[in-house]
């Protein structure tokens, strides 16, 4: 039985930025989120002063970056620092030099905000590989003294038992000839029938039944002679974290299962052992963090050029978008200040009756702004309706239709706005266009829209890939004449018909559409189909009467909803 100290070391990430993750949040899209890790960060900190242990908190360099207050924070609670790399990949993902990179940036960024050194570093999804020491020896080089990446599980360690225990790795650089070492300190293992099994925390904790776990614990405990390597991620105290529903069943049940017991449970731990951090186990000390010299700067820098910027509304309809308005923001700001200085933008953000928190939402993100104007309708009269009502209370001639939950990436509208030249009168996403594309959507939904689009394409003057997107830029005066005969998600299609019908001039433009990450599709796919097939038997039966209202305006004050204007 081992009578010293235990060790402890806490994964300093966000929700989205973990592996179950991956496959639909890319890392180009991180800074659209709502940051939600200072909070369970603090929560993990007062969860260890409550019971006076130490720890070793790995952290994302891009989260050092960009909250350099919080990380400091921790080294100042007496808490060790130690890298997860900057970017959250595999090291399969990576090149030898690749991994380098990222490594070294995280260094700076972390030892930017905390003023020391690190000594630690651990892989941020999997293992490094053990069957050679390249990846070890670039973190020597590096001065990393530790790695904790191991995770010895599994038939690969069946045979490689002694890299279960903390050991120390060295060699000799074939390019110098100069030796390097470091200390492997890898998560803690059992073993059943010779099977080396997990014996840590983090989802092991979470995923097992607690007293099965706690009569694991016991038993190895009783066994082994060496110190328990526990570990958590802070995002696991955050039981309330949006849901990303994008994600597989088994990733949603890896990121959200028994996330509301992790704080109790975790309590339970850290009051019945005595932990410290890896740096403390293995006597290391901090050390001083010598910042890159910054790059001088360029002298006569040409001044930005100041050409008239183009003025834009960008409308956003939204029903029951509580969930999905805090990363709406971000991608928003985000999209503005790349173009800050070619549009100049406003907002009409339009509550199409609502049932949850969407207006109070809306308020607290977009209240306060005088670039942005909030329309509520009392009750919930479909896409086209909230669209053009957002339309009618635009500022400008151009006006961009986004969808809330960013399926289509707002940043395409630097590109798209400028096809909306003089004669124009509407520019249209088109996924299906060969240079366009989808990402995680069912592929019965995209066959059966992709066969609707082919139809369409044999009827209508404009043959396009696809039509029925409402990521769209209109010119006003032309979309404002037109009446809907549909207020839902069909008459974001029949908004096409009747300019196309009336001789505008539409533009198809290539586009990427992702899977809503956030909160419930409001679309009924076969319920839209069937609307679909109508809108199609009216085109080759009754071609007259689409003409027609192609043609007719709607009557000076006659209202689409009644509406509450901020």
């Amino acid at each position: 039985m081992y009578t010293g100290q235990h060790l402890i070391s806490v994964n300093l990430e966000d929700y989205f930025q973990v592996a179950p993750m991956r496959r639909v949040i890319p890392s180009k899209n991180w800074p659209r989120f709502e940051l939600r890790i200072e909070q369970s960060t603090l929560a993990a900190l007062d969860l260890l002063d409550r019971h006076g242990h130490k720890a070793t908190f790995f952290v994302l360099g891009w989260l050092a970056e960009h909250c350099p207050d919080l990380i400091a924070e921790v080294a100042r609670r007496g808490h060790m620092v130690a890298s997860k790399g900057y970017l959250h990949r595999a090291f399969s993902q990576l090149t030898l030099e690749e991994f380098d990179a990222d490594l070294r940036r995280s260094q700076d960024a972390i030892g930017n905000a905390i003023g020391q050194s690190i000594s630690g570093y651990r892989i941020a999804e999997g293992s490094l590989p053990i069957d050679n020491t390249r990846a070890f020896e670039v973190l020597a080089r590096a001065g990393i003294k530790y790695d904790s990446s191991i995770r010895p599980f599994g038939l690969a360690f069946v045979r490689h038992a002694e890299w279960r225990n903390i050991r120390t790795l060295s060699g000799r650089t074939a390019s110098t000839g100069a030796d390097w070492s470091l200390t492997e300190v890898p998560l803690s293992s059992d073993t059943l029938l010779g099977m080396p099994l997990p014996m840590t925390g983090g989802n092991y904790l979470r995923q097992m039944p607690d007293a099965l776990y706690k009569r694991q614990l016991r038993s190895f405990l009783d066994r082994t002679h060496a110190p328990w390597h526990l570990y958590f991620h802070v995002w696991e105290l955050d039981p309330n974290q949006p849901r990303v529903s994008a994600t597989t069943r088994l990733g949603r049940i890896r990121q959200y299962r028994n996330l509301e017991k992790m704080r109790e449970r975790l309590d339970e731990l850290l009051a019945s052992y005595k932990f410290r951090s890896i740096e403390s186990h293995l006597g290391l000390v901090p050390r001083p963090f010598t910042p890159a010299r910054p790059k001088p700067a360029v002298l006569g820098a040409i001044a930005a050029a100041t050409a008239e910027k183009t003025r834009a509304t960008i409308v956003v309809p939204c029903f029951n978008e509580e969930e999905s308005l805090p990363y709406l923001a971000s991608t928003l700001e985000s999209f503005a200040k790349e173009n800050a200085g070619s549009l100049m933008l406003s907002y009409v953000f339009v509550d199409d009756g609502s049932r949850d928190r969407t207006w109070e939402k809306l308020h607290e993100l977009f209240g306060t702004r005088s670039d942005c104007k909030l329309v509520k309708h009392p009750k919930n009269m479909g896409i086209a309706a909230a669209t053009m009502t957002g339309i009618r209370h635009a500022n400008d001639e151009v006006v961009c239709g986004i969808d809330c939950d960013c399926s289509f990436d707002p940043h395409e509208l630097a590109k798209m706005i400028p096809l909306l030249k003089p004669g124009i009168d509407m520019v249209q996403a088109s996924p299906y266009h060969r240079d366009g594309g989808v990402v995680n959507v069912p592929a019965w939904r995209l066959a059966l829209s992709r066969n609707l689009s082919r139809i369409y394409s044999l009827i209508l003057t404009h043959r396009f890939a696809s039509y029925t997107a409402c990521f769209r830029v209109y010119r006003r005066s032309a979309i404002s004449k037109i009446t809907l005969s549909n207020n839902g998600f069909m008459g974001i299609m029949e908004m096409f018909i009747l300019l196309d019908r009336s001789g505008s001039k539409i533009v198809e433009y290539p586009a990427v559409l992702e899977t809503r990450l956030l909160g419930v599709s409001k679309m009924k796919t076969l319920s839209v189909i069937r609307s679909h097939l109508g809108m199609i038997a009216e085109l080759l039966l009754k071609p007259g009467s689409v003409a027609k209202r192609a043609n007719v305006t709607r009557p000076a004050g006659t209202p689409i909803a009644t509406e509450k204007i901020l």
